[in-house]
């Protein structure tokens, strides 16, 4: 339409103009953009919290798959191009004379662009951990401890949006997105996290639970997929755009297609279901070594390490089916290891230690 491609157009005046005058930020602008990483919420945020807080490392990996799976529903219904392609085929330039936006190694991501992924995943955990860390605060009755949540609540606020201004400003330098799509994807993070605060249910799911939402959003989106083939649809038409526009054809990775993140999500919240239903985490997190701030520490380091060993394991991509497969159950592996497998040494190795010194 023409208001969309008006739009567009702005959005690439936008990008120009941030490729031309940030130009010595760009590390800075890229590493943003890996903040805002949803592989970030399983391999770096949610072991930090679920050692701290279990409630709230257990909301985070709802919070990061339903809000991703719901991106991935709003991806396929809006049809969103990306920048980097889009330059190259709309027609509204005269004399065919595009501009040119730069490109990077991250630039080149396969889905549909709105709203984006980044941005949402972003504000989605952020939202959750800005809101437990001051409900510790909230409870502080005098008259000091007022005014001192009150600027936490100020200062923290203040870190979240600036955090999420920073990500969306570093996806649309790369040109992987426009204005309007990270915008949209920052709101529509913070009314998935802000519904999860209103669903206490999901602390005491039990594994049938997990399988069974795991089946629904699975089901659900592999059913709307094929329905829309069938209409002649085709909601992967993203793809070989991508790789038609993208300038090197190896920053094309199979991990951003759209189901690539389906499956990396469903298989982390199975292992997060299965984690919590283990005996391994009734021993351990339940038991007396988890109140002891040394054992959550163990629990931190440790897990942190163990899925920083997870990043060197390369899924291969030849077979697609075989890699959302594996993509799967490394994903399961991930949230296994945080809850039940690394505790559950951790209160072993605790307990040999303290036999020895009786």
């Amino acid at each position: 339409s023409v208001k969309m491609d008006l739009l567009h157009s702005n959005g690439v005046l936008i990008i120009q103009h941030l490729q031309r005058d940030y130009r010595a930020y760009q590390d800075l602008l890229n590493f943003m953009s890996h903040v805002g990483d949803p592989r970030n919420i399983f391999s770096i945020y949610f072991p930090l919290w679920f050692q701290l807080n279990q409630v709230v490392g257990t909301k985070m990996i709802w919070v990061a798959v339903i809000g991703d799976w719901f991106n991935l529903i709003f991806k396929w219904i809006l049809f969103g191009h990306r920048p980097y392609w889009w330059v190259q085929e709309t027609m509204i330039y005269p004399n065919q004379s595009s501009p040119c936006l730069e490109q990077f190694p991250i630039t080149c991501e396969t889905g549909p662009g709105s709203p984006s992924g980044h941005a949402m995943g972003s504000s989605c955990v952020w939202y959750v951990m800005v809101t437990a860390a001051l409900s510790y605060t909230v409870r502080w009755k005098d008259k000091s401890a007022v005014t001192l949540h009150r600027l936490t609540w100020s200062f923290l606020w203040s870190i979240f949006w600036i955090i999420q201004i920073s990500v969306c400003i570093s996806r649309v330098f790369i040109a992987t997105h426009f204005p309007h799509q990270v915008i949209l994807g920052v709101f529509a993070g913070i009314l998935v996290a802000a519904a999860f605060e209103r669903t206490p249910a999901i602390q005491t799911a039990s594994l049938r639970t997990y399988i069974q939402t795991n089946l629904f959003l699975f089901i659900f989106a592999l059913g709307f997929y094929l329905i829309l083939k069938l209409l002649d649809i085709d909601l992967l038409w993203s793809v070989p755009k991508a790789m038609k526009w993208c300038a090197n054809p190896d920053w094309i990775n199979i991990d951003t297609t759209p189901f690539a993140g389906l499956v990396r999500n469903l298989g982390a919240l199975f292992g997060l279901g299965l984690g919590i239903n283990s005996e391994m985490f009734i021993t351990s997190c339940k038991g007396k070594n988890s109140c002891k701030m040394s054992f959550r520490i163990l629990c931190i380091a440790a897990s942190l390490a163990m899925l920083q060993l997870y990043n060197f394991v390369k899924i291969p991509t030849h077979t697609e089916y075989l890699f959302y497969i594996l993509s799967f159950c490394k994903s399961a592996a991930m949230p296994l290891t945080v809850v039940a497998l690394v505790p559950y040494c951790v209160h072993s190795l605790m307990r040999t230690t303290e036999k020895k010194l009786n």
